[in-house]
């Protein structure tokens, strides 16, 4: 699963980023957009390996009140679906 995951995360783009968060009605502007794939290219594998040690509250202040909630949810929403697979 690691390298299926690792291989996704090497090609990720901006874009796909964009077009996922829209897909989740989360509209992210350009330093939001920007803060996320960084943030998600720099720090995947530490995310899969223990999700529960992210705490997307130091990261508040990078999203408008309204994205920071969706995200927060969002996370949880998919991290309690997949945390079986990534463990």
């Amino acid at each position: 699963m690691y390298n299926l995951i690792k291989k996704y995360m090497d090609n990720l783009s901006i874009e796909e980023v964009s077009t996922f968060a829209k897909s989740k009605n989360i509209f992210l502007n350009s330093e939001e957009l920007d803060f996320v794939y960084d943030f998600v290219k720099k720090n995947w594998e530490q995310v899969i390996k223990n999700p529960s040690l992210l705490n997307l509250d130091r990261y508040k202040e990078h999203f408008n009140p309204e994205n920071f909630t969706k995200i927060k949810k969002l996370f949880n929403e998919y991290s309690a679906k997949y945390k079986n697979f990534l463990i």
